[in-house]
């Protein structure tokens, strides 16, 4: 299977298996099956609750074209507002578990999305797919145009190596570190004590908790916090200050 490598913002290599191409198509007819629901949603509509006639009887040519346009909007739009609020993924996206990325392994932004659905008007619809299916067969990582014009891939989420097993962690824009000592660490480091706090909690070795969190005091000279903070929010607190000061400054 075809493999994208993206460094990430700690300077961790991770490599995603990309889409494979039944992926996609299964992501395409869900995301289908969504908009012709919406379109029966109308027919109904139209049919039964406001009859079409009623609405739209007396109007101009030009009134009814931009009726038609502004109710078919969603499906027009689909893609576009789909990816962009959920971060790269549609419905179809979703239950087929891949996802749009940046190549080089940034979150894709609005206006990456908004190239994607531009070229799908070369991609989808002037060719009937022919075009996409075609460049996700030669390129590289089964990129349509619109993905090599944005920078963009498709991953596959089924990977069992995730975000989880590496030094990335969310955090809110409105963070507040605590301990800057957390810059003494590595990325190795990191990763080593990620790994082991992760599974010592679903072990519930507090024992080995205990002695990592005390091994960070060594390594950072962290002073001792506690009873004020105990050991399992301390290694979250450095977690995340960790990912604050490396994020920040790439």
């Amino acid at each position: 299977m075809n493999v994208i490598a993206i460094n990430t913002s700690q300077n961790v290599n991770l490599d995603f298996s990309v889409a494979s191409l039944g992926d996609r198509i299964l992501a395409f007819v869900i995301d289908w099956i969504v908009k012709i629901s919406y379109l029966l949603f109308l027919f109904f509509i139209f049919n039964y609750v406001l009859p079409l006639d009623n609405i739209i009887r007396g109007w101009d040519s030009w009134s009814v074209m931009a009726f038609f346009g502004i109710i078919l909007l969603p499906i027009e739009l689909y893609t576009l507002v789909f990816e962009s609020l959920m971060e790269g993924q549609t419905p179809g996206k979703k239950m087929a578990k891949i996802k749009v990325v940046k190549k080089d392994g940034y979150q894709a932004k609005f206006s990456d999305y908004l190239i994607r659905w531009f070229f799908r008007l070369v991609d989808v619809f002037l060719s009937s797919g022919f075009v996409g299916l075609m460049s996700m067969i030669f390129s590289p990582h089964n990129q349509r145009l619109g993905g090599i014009a944005s920078g963009t891939a498709v991953i596959s989420l089924k990977s069992k190596v995730g975000i989880d097993h590496t030094i990335i962690e969310d955090i809110d824009l409105s963070y507040q570190p605590r301990f800057q000592q957390v810059l003494a660490l590595s990325d190795r480091d990191m990763q080593i004590i990620k790994t082991n706090y992760q599974n010592s909690l679903l072990r519930k070795d507090y024992q080995v908790i205990s002695k990592l969190a005390q091994k960070i005091r060594e390594i950072s000279n962290i002073p001792d916090q506690r009873p004020d903070i105990q050991d399992i929010e301390f290694i979250n607190i450095v977690i995340k200050d960790f990912n604050f000061y490396t994020g920040r400054d790439n």
